[in-house]
């Protein structure tokens, strides 16, 4: 028994050192260098306005923060490698709606349900835009509904390809509005459809304010209505919602850090914290806005109800397009 003594100690010495050096790495968490994945290509509205936020996160936790670029299939190749992997929070990425559309789609089986959310940072929203160079060349979002109410179908709107994020928005204009407008899809979105209203191919187009900004101020295109929730920062800020208008029509898509599912809670709240810290950072919040976006935080426990609302939004729409094809 003497001499089984040491032995037994011996473990149990192990035993702790081992259980004490496990507690020790979760405390100093991270201890090396953090992935965040992207789906989208370098220089893409969704990797410029993420960057900046993970060079901040990287600032404040004193560890490198590399962005991953896995762009394709509407983003859906990244959200498969982040959710397959490790949970031990040195993986983290990068969201938008595309994550809503890809399932309802069939695109893919897993949305934003099937993460851990971390935080959103800005929000792309789209907007309406009318020819300068046609017969009807309208000055106000006021005008171009007064006149498709009274010639249904008369209109040409151009559009994102269909199932895209913009095209989204273009149908709920339609829907909550209930106008008869033609839609033509492009094989692109926001640059594709601004060249065709610039050049008086159609009467209006849905596309985004920074795709849309140089033609604005060239005045090869006029700014009509924004489809967001808010109107746009100055000095677009006089250009109304179309929601404020009177109907409940908005879209938008939001930019969000988020992380594999069941990730530790005590590495999720470390995370939170500085991603929220580096989304409120004043720099942050004027790149934002030089970036033709809405700068715009809305925590991790409120994100998956609110993506839940714009969820409800787009099934109806898809669901009518003959397009929906949720993913089980």
């Amino acid at each position: 028994m003497r001499r089984l003594f040491p032995v037994i100690l011996s473990i149990l010495f192990c035993f702790g050192s081992v259980h004490l050096g496990v507690l020790q790495a979760a405390e100093k968490y991270p201890v090396k260098p953090i992935e965040c994945i992207v789906g989208v290509e370098a220089g893409a509205d969704g990797d410029v306005i993420t960057r900046p936020v993970m060079q901040k996160v990287s600032q404040i936790l004193g560890q490198p923060v590399m962005i991953v670029n896995k762009p394709g299939a509407g983003s859906s190749i990244s959200y498969r490698e982040l959710h397959k992997a490790k949970p031990d929070g040195y993986t983290i990425g990068w969201g938008s709606a595309t994550i809503i559309t890809n399932k309802l789609q069939g695109v893919s089986p897993i949305d934003y349900h099937d993460f851990t959310q971390l935080g959103t940072f800005a929000t792309f929203f789209p907007i309406i835009v009318a020819a300068t160079k046609t017969q009807r060349p309208f000055k106000t979002i006021q005008e171009a509904m007064s006149y498709a109410k009274q010639h249904p179908g008369e209109l040409s709107m151009s559009v994102a390809g269909v199932g895209q994020s913009w095209w989204v928005a273009a149908m709920s204009f339609l829907k909550g509005t209930g106008l008869e407008i033609n839609t033509i899809p492009q094989p692109g979105a926001g640059a594709m459809v601004v060249a065709q209203v610039a050049g008086g191919h159609t009467d209006l187009g849905v596309t985004a304010l920074g795709a849309a900004k140089s033609m604005i101020e060239g005045g090869q295109v006029r700014f009509l209505a924004t489809l967001g929730e808010q109107r746009a920062p100055a000095p677009f800020d006089q250009i109304p919602t179309v929601k404020e208008l009177g109907y409940a029509v908005s879209w938008e898509s939001t930019n969000f850090a988020m992380g594999p599912p069941k990730m530790p809670k005590d590495v999720v709240d470390i995370l939170v914290k500085v991603i929220k810290e580096a989304v409120h950072d004043p720099d942050y919040i004027k790149f934002c806005t030089e970036r033709n976006t809405r700068w715009g935080y809305i925590p991790p426990d409120k994100v998956v109800a609110e993506f839940d609302k714009r969820r409800v939004v787009v099934r109806e729409i898809m669901a009518k397009a003959g397009i929906l094809k949720e993913s089980k």
